[in-house]
């Protein structure tokens, strides 16, 4: 297996990539105030094949994050039928994850991978519309990881896509804590409504148990939610986990184009999952039903760009 790690020389800060697992961010470890913060959650050994790719580490999701319906749409008037995932009745969270990726630059203190679909995965190709390349940029500076994104349309024909990230962030931040101590914030005012983890195009306040807008403990919550109506006063919305018997803070941000966040707590790990994505789970099915889904269309030689930032600070 293929791993790349990075650090910055001034904190010691570093973050570890496994190339050859959808180019899946699986460590970052922040130096901070002479203390040792390990933020992102996986299972022993993931680098080398242990766990799974879709539950440990920052697993990339694209061209479409989440489900398709039973793994079915139409487009541009052809239908497309994609391989199930084993044990769900819909097809999840794309193409590029549990791939390998080619590295294309690197320094001391970033990396740059990139997949193409028609290159690194030849045989789902006839399964999307078009050809896309995607790149991945993973940076530390500081106590930051900085995660930029660029989606690149290198065919001839419109590129119908979504992106999401789906981040384990390990709970709690430092030993001394406890999972209930941690408080866990997200700016969403709304929700999907869901039937069986699939939205039905309505949405509805955000629900007592799923309201994280003030902060709230993870004590007695079981959440695997798709909300929406992120606010911020600024530029970048945030979402953050807070430790306060350690006074340490964890907060991911992410501009704008990010207009949903699924918040999951995984029965195997503990962990809470804070996944921004630019479209609901199932959009393109929704969309062309005239919901407004978040779904995007890059035409051919068009690029998109965007960034996620992970910092731990002192709280």
């Amino acid at each position: 297996m293929s791993v790349v790690t990075i650090r910055d020389e001034s904190t010691s800060s570093r973050a570890s990539i496994a190339v050859d697992r959808g180019f899946n961010c699986y460590q970052f470890v922040a130096q901070i105030d002479g203390r040792r913060v390990d933020v992102i959650a996986a299972e022993e050994g993931f680098a080398e094949g242990a766990g799974a790719p879709s539950h440990d580490g920052i697993p990339i999701l694209f061209p479409f994050p989440n489900r398709i319906r039973e793994g079915r749409y139409t487009w541009d008037g052809q239908e497309y039928q994609l391989p199930l995932t084993d044990g769900h009745p819909n097809t999840l969270h794309g193409f590029v994850l549990d791939r390998p990726w080619r590295v294309v630059e690197e320094g001391d203190n970033f990396v740059k991978g990139q997949f193409q679909l028609s290159v690194d995965a030849p045989d789902l190709a006839e399964l999307w519309p078009s050809d896309f390349i995607l790149e991945v940029t993973y940076t530390v500076e500081g106590t930051e990881l900085t995660m930029d994104v660029t989606v690149t349309n290198p065919d001839d024909t419109p590129l119908p896509w979504g992106f999401g990230t789906h981040a384990y962030f390990k709970l709690p931040l430092r030993d001394g804590s406890t999972v209930d101590d941690c408080l866990v914030q997200a700016p969403a005012h709304q929700e999907w409504v869901l039937d069986e983890c699939l939205p039905t195009g309505k949405r509805r306040d955000v629900s007592k148990m799923a309201d994280l807008r003030e902060g709230a403990s993870l004590a007695g919550r079981k959440l695997d939610d798709v909300l929406t109506d992120l606010r911020t006063d600024g530029d970048m919305i945030e979402t953050a986990v807070t430790d306060p018997k350690a006074r340490l803070r964890m907060v991911q941000s992410f501009p704008r184009d990010f207009r949903e966040l699924v918040v999951f707590t995984p029965p195997w790990t503990d962990a809470v999952c804070m996944e921004p994505y630019t479209c609901v789970t199932d959009a393109i099915n929704l969309q062309q039903q005239g919901i407004d889904a978040g779904w995007r269309t890059l035409e051919p030689g068009g690029s998109f760009t965007t960034q996620i930032l992970i910092r731990v600070e002192t709280a």
